[in-house]
């Protein structure tokens, strides 16, 4: 009788758990304006530190090599590379970023490998990329509120040059098979929820394009609780599909270089997450300074959602 008691205690405070608040954030780029900042003292995350220390889990998509070494590559138009010492600004207020982008090989493989060990260094775990391409494939395993939570991170933005190889680092490349095949494992794995971060879609669209739509929808049907994406430089709005949200463009967090007022507008996404999936969600606008900088904007109305809910809302900012 005794365990019985004790079995549906725990039961009772497992179901009545608080939700895991897990925040995610668009494209950071360390180099340039963000870079010269954190060089002469600054800090781009500043404005967003409250924000941010309210979550219990804190994931980003770094936009850039962290390195000493390497050369650009002479086939892009824009390559960027940090110094080691930006990590001072994503220690304690982002607990893992997202390498599956393209950006991640401007520097080539080596000074990717150094980006890998830099983040390992300052305890700031990475995903969507690896040493090898099993290592780029093995999602971010978030494990506390009793929850086991899988986040996969993947990249469809040419140059497909930088994606991992059997024998060779990069990137986590963005194959329907693929991905559909990892979700599947995930919860093979005893993954509770399953989030796929994407960098995909084209540069500066305002909505999503068909490819984006049906991937997305792909990837919920194989079993993914909720579908976040960005790479378009500006966001993209958000929608429903089966009861899963699916945001699908964050914009730019901390960026320079920019003159149109859509690249300069991102969103911090707040989910709240329990056993079953998302239970409400929130998005904050974030306005870039000329430094890069993010400014958040109070009392906007940005797309939200609810469990219960089966269309997008609007939710005014805190």
């Amino acid at each position: 009788m005794r365990r019985i008691l004790l079995l549906l205690s725990l039961l009772s405070v497992l179901a009545h758990a608080e939700p895991l608040r897990l925040v995610f954030v668009g494209d950071v780029m360390l180099d340039e304006g963000p870079g010269k900042l954190i060089a002469a003292g600054g800090d781009p995350l500043a404005p967003f530190a409250a924000a941010l220390a309210a979550a219990d889990y804190r994931i980003a998509n770094l936009e850039c090599p962290i390195a000493t070494i390497g050369q650009p590559l002479p086939t892009k138009i824009y390559t960027f590379r940090a110094r080691p010492d930006v990590v001072r600004v994503l220690k304690g207020r982002v607990d893992a970023v997202s390498v599956a982008n393209n950006h991640s090989g401007d520097y080539g493989r080596a000074a990717f490998v150094e980006t890998l060990s830099v983040l390992d260094g300052a305890g700031i775990r990475h995903f969507g990329g690896g040493r090898n391409l099993t290592e780029a494939h093995v999602p971010l395993w978030i494990e506390t509120n009793d929850l086991r939570i899988a986040v996969l991170g993947y990249n469809e933005f040419l140059p497909r040059a930088f994606e991992a190889g059997a024998d060779y680092p990069g990137i986590a490349w963005s194959e329907d098979s693929q991905v559909i095949a990892d979700i599947r494992a995930a919860r093979a794995a005893g993954a509770d929820v399953v989030i796929p971060f994407m960098h995909w879609g084209w540069e500066y669209e305002s909505g999503p394009g068909e490819r984006q739509r049906q991937l997305a929808r792909t990837m919920i049907d194989a079993g993914a609780d909720a579908v976040v994406g960005g790479h378009p430089h500006v966001t993209q709005g958000a929608e429903i599909y089966r009861g899963r949200p699916i945001i699908y463009s964050l914009g730019n967090f901390v960026f320079d270089g920019f003159d149109a007022a859509e690249a300069k507008t991102g969103w911090l996404l707040q989910l709240a997450i329990d056993r079953h999936g998302v239970v409400s969600w929130q998005t904050r606008v974030a306005h870039m300074d000329a430094d890069g900088t993010p400014q958040l904007e109070s009392a906007a109305m940005t797309p939200c959602g609810e469990r219960r809910k089966t269309t997008v809302g609007l939710c005014r900012n805190p």
